[in-house]
């Protein structure tokens, strides 16, 4: 079973020899690679959904692997994890304020974690602030393009560090420190993104002359100047 360059980023952030678990786990594909490749010793593998809950339950039977090695359960969540059972947690496919609430809402749970490996599908940037505030750091990041969308996948470790600048809160401060090759690309679909918000707002004059329309003109230079190095 071959993964996707998306779920194989995050299999690459995940430490050697940890017990992990995978957070909306969909099809169970990462949690089966994590054990086969032995970069896993034990995995949960979670869905709130009963469908993907008995996908899972599939591709780990059909891939020979006993509960010993893959748990699949039916839960919302870390709310089916007891604390201490694992030290990394994989939460992907989902919005950056999702996962901020999922982590908030198993305090227990999170604080004995060592690794968070995340892959938001939006509000990245509100994700790495809470991360930064609740005494987490960003160790690294990287980029996947997979079935023609751009991916950010941020591996996270716990300890105090300095809050990175707004504007590379959104980027990724590691990504900005690496410059991956799709980095030039991420940065266009942030502007992208800011530019149709600016044309909404153009289309009304009183929108033109307020300070958020200012605003988001301040961003989208701040973001284009970030295009060249």
């Amino acid at each position: 079973m071959k993964l996707g360059d998306r779920l194989q980023a995050l299999a690459d952030f995940v430490p050697q020899g940890s017990r992990v678990a995978d957070i909306g786990t969909d099809h169970g594909y990462l949690a089966v690679e994590l054990v086969k490749s032995g970069k896993a010793k034990f995995v949960v593998a979670s869905d709130k959904n009963a469908g993907p809950y008995e996908a899972a339950v599939r591709t780990v039977r059909e891939n020979g692997l006993t509960d010993e090695r893959i748990s699949v359960r039916l839960g919302d969540g870390l709310k089916s994890l007891k604390p201490g059972e694992v030290d990394t947690v994989c939460i992907a496919g989902m919005g950056g304020t999702l996962m901020v609430e999922i982590l908030e809402g198993s305090p227990e749970v999170v604080e004995k974690l060592e690794t968070l490996v995340l892959q938001p599908q939006s509000a990245a940037a509100d994700l790495r602030r809470w991360l930064y505030r609740k005494r987490w750091y960003i160790e690294d990041e990287s980029l996947a393009l997979d079935d023609g969308r751009i991916y950010e996948i941020i591996k996270a470790k716990r300890g105090r560090r300095k809050m990175p600048e707004p504007l590379l809160l959104e980027i990724g401060p590691v990504l900005w420190q690496k410059k991956p090759p799709l980095l030039r690309h991420h940065i266009e679909a942030l502007l992208f993104q800011e530019r149709r918000v600016a044309a909404g707002m153009e289309k009304s004059e009183a929108a033109k002359k307020s300070k958020k329309y200012q605003a988001v003109i301040r961003h989208i230079k701040e973001l284009g100047e970030h295009l060249s190095w």
